[in-house]
Formats: C-alpha cells, structure tokens, sequence
C-alpha cells in the first residue's frame, strides 16, 4: 500500500508556508502524474533542481529524492525549473516556472500557485540532462595531513601523500 503524502506534509517538513515551498509542491505532484511515479525508496525517481530554494523541500517529501540517497542533484541556475525522471519507464520530464502574472503581490503568491492549472503554472519541456547513472559508493582515505576521513574521489596526491580537498594546494601558474 503506497503511503500518501500531504502538503501538510511538506510543510511540516519545511517549517512554514510559502510560495516557494507550493512552487516543488506542485511540480512534485505534475511530475508524478505525467511519468506515473511513487515515493521513491532507493533512485528509482530523480529529480535534477535548478535551485536551491523552498521548493526542493517539498520535492523530497512528496517523491523521496534526496542529497544522501544521491536522487536529487542540483545544477544551480537560478531557475524554478526541475527536471525528473522515472528509471524504470525512461521517461522524463523538465518544468519550468511559468511567470506569474504582474501585478500579484508577494502576501497572494502562494494561493495563486496552488489554484492555478499545472499547465499554466509550469511549461513542460525535454530533459536536456542525461539521467544520471545511480549514486556510486567510494572507499574513504585517511588524509594524511589532518587527518579527516574522505572519499576517494575527493582526494588529490600530493607527492605520496594522500590529501583532501582542504589541505591540498592547487597548482595553478595563471593564478585563476
């Protein structure tokens, strides 16, 4: 039985109410009805945000994507856009933020987001990222200058020593 999950939910999750946090409420549920997903449990749903703002925590409660599970990726734009996929289909989706309309203010955004039409809230479009292959597990080194544990693919060499992003020194001769 698939657990239904509520925009009490997301605001719950979240802490308040707002226009952006209705912004990934709405884009969840328009997604999960153009691709038929679920709450996904491991990567089955992936969803690629485009911000970094309200809207991605209702994204996570109402489809399960997530930074640790590594079913939520941002390629920071700036942009209310998001775009999900559905591994087990292929299929996927990118929706856009329409703008609203001028003249709204700020206090009668978040009733306009949740009583506007999905079509006219969001722009479908393509996916122009390819779906990410499923979240790797790296072995972990010591670093051998402080110490720290880190991922293999986040430490550098060093002469022979093996170090992590903090304690490695770049090298760079145009100084960029």
């Amino acid at each position: 039985m698939r657990e239904r999950r509520t925009w009490e939910d997301c605001i719950a999750f979240h802490g308040h109410v707002c226009g952006g946090l209705a912004i990934g409420y709405r884009a969840a549920q328009y997604a999960s009805g153009l691709l038929e997903l679920e709450y996904s449990k491991d990567e089955q749903v992936v969803c690629i945000a485009e911000n970094d703002a309200c809207g991605v925590d209702a994204i996570q409660v109402m489809l399960g994507c997530s930074v640790g599970k590594g079913n939520l990726l941002f390629r920071l734009r700036g942009k209310q856009a998001f775009s999900f996929y559905n591994r087990r289909t292929g299929r996927s989706v990118r929706l856009v933020l329409r703008p609203k309309p001028e003249g709204i203010k700020k206090e009668d955004s978040l009733n306009w987001y949740m009583n506007q039409e999905d079509d006219q809230l969001f722009e479908v479009k393509d996916t122009s990222i390819v779906l990410p292959e499923k979240a790797k597990i790296f072995r972990s080194y010591r670093c051998d200058c402080c110490g720290e544990i880190t991922a293999e693919h986040w430490i550098r060499l060093s002469g022979d020593q093996k170090l992590c992003l903090d304690c490695y020194e770049s090298y760079d001769r145009f100084g960029d």
